[in-house]
């Protein structure tokens, strides 16, 4: 099967890498976006999709605007594919772009559809609290993950997971889906299914200010906003920006591995104070922090200017005390 591969940031790595090294499929080129200046040079830096194809030794295509680009378009209609392979391009595909294959274009989404339309759905899954997500592959159409959808698959969410690991598991289950796809609408053996769109719901791309912690939110609530927006939540402390990376929500069932702290929660359940105060640090943890309904644990932090590390090593080397308020 003659494929053209259409994807940009790792989370496309693995797909490509399954559908390079799969017997039944013949990447002819990639489509991914324009390198990009990345870093303290600003050196111009190929995307992880580029850099695997030039690996392979893959034709790269690098349109600015795909719709309006006709030597990309000319190759397209010459390759005469049997499918397009879509996985977080980054371009909106024009609807004569999308008839060109003779299977059409399969996208493989990271949501459950119609759950989380859009350009950021693994951050909001994780953001609204969800406890599972999955992947769902499906026929595009000229709207915003809209089209008929054709396989699933689907996940737990750990409390404990984030934005990043969440979308290595994803991506993984993202390449295995999309071969199992192919390989049945080759074959005849899918049915595509509409999509309910009165089910549908958007996850739009993440703006900065989103980043910004309100501690007048609830601990579940802050703590699912910070690993959904992973690792770039932030509040002020000291008059410089604290990036707040990992958290712990007491007072919920915590995984075996925090089975110590979840036995300290009887003695740090009669702390209260102030929305955003330091109530107390917990040894080889880190500050406990009161939130507008529960405490919040900060489990991993950033200063400005310094590495990441871990809350307990954060509370003694800024001689963090009791009564601070993060505001």
């Amino acid at each position: 099967m003659k494929i053209i591969f259409f994807g940009t940031p790792l989370f496309a790595v693995p797909s490509l890498e399954k559908l390079l090294h799969h017997p039944e499929f013949e990447v002819l080129a990639v489509v991914t976006q324009p390198d990009k200046r990345r870093g303290r040079g600003s050196k111009l830096t190929p995307s992880p999709v580029k850099a695997l194809a030039v690996e392979h030794q893959i034709p790269v295509w690098q349109p600015k605007r795909i719709k309006k680009h006709p030597e990309t378009l000319s190759r397209l209609k010459q390759a005469q594919a049997d499918a397009f392979v879509v996985v977080a391009y980054g371009q909106i595909l024009s609807p004569e772009i999308l008839q060109m294959p003779r299977l059409g274009c399969i996208n493989g989404h990271g949501s459950i559809l119609p759950e989380y339309r859009g350009a950021a759905p693994i951050q909001w899954c994780l953001y609204n609290g969800e406890k599972s997500t999955g992947i769902t592959t499906m026929l595009m159409d000229a709207g915003m993950d809209t089209g008929p959808m054709l396989l699933k698959q689907s996940t737990p969410i750990g409390l404990l997971d984030h934005a990043i690991n969440l979308a290595e598991r994803l991506s993984s289950i993202t390449a295995d889906l999309l071969v199992e796809t192919l390989i049945k609408l080759d074959r005849g053996d899918i049915q595509p299914t509409p999509q309910d769109d009165t089910q549908a719901t958007y996850a739009p791309l993440i703006q900065p200010v989103y980043y910004r912690l309100d501690w007048s939110k609830s601990a579940l609530a802050l703590h699912n906003q910070v690993r959904g927006f992973f690792p770039n939540c932030v509040t002020p402390f000291r008059e410089q920006a604290l990036k707040i990376s990992g958290t712990i929500p007491l007072g919920v069932k915590l995984p075996s591995e925090l089975q110590e702290l979840e036995q300290q929660w009887p003695t740090l359940s009669q702390l209260s104070g102030k929305q955003g105060e330091i109530l107390h640090i917990v040894k080889r943890f880190g500050p406990v922090v009161q939130t507008g309904d529960g405490l919040l644990l900060l489990q991993e932090v950033k200063l400005a200017g310094k590495r990441t590390q871990s809350g307990w090593d954060f509370a003694n080397g800024t001689r963090l005390a009791s009564g601070e308020i993060l505001s």
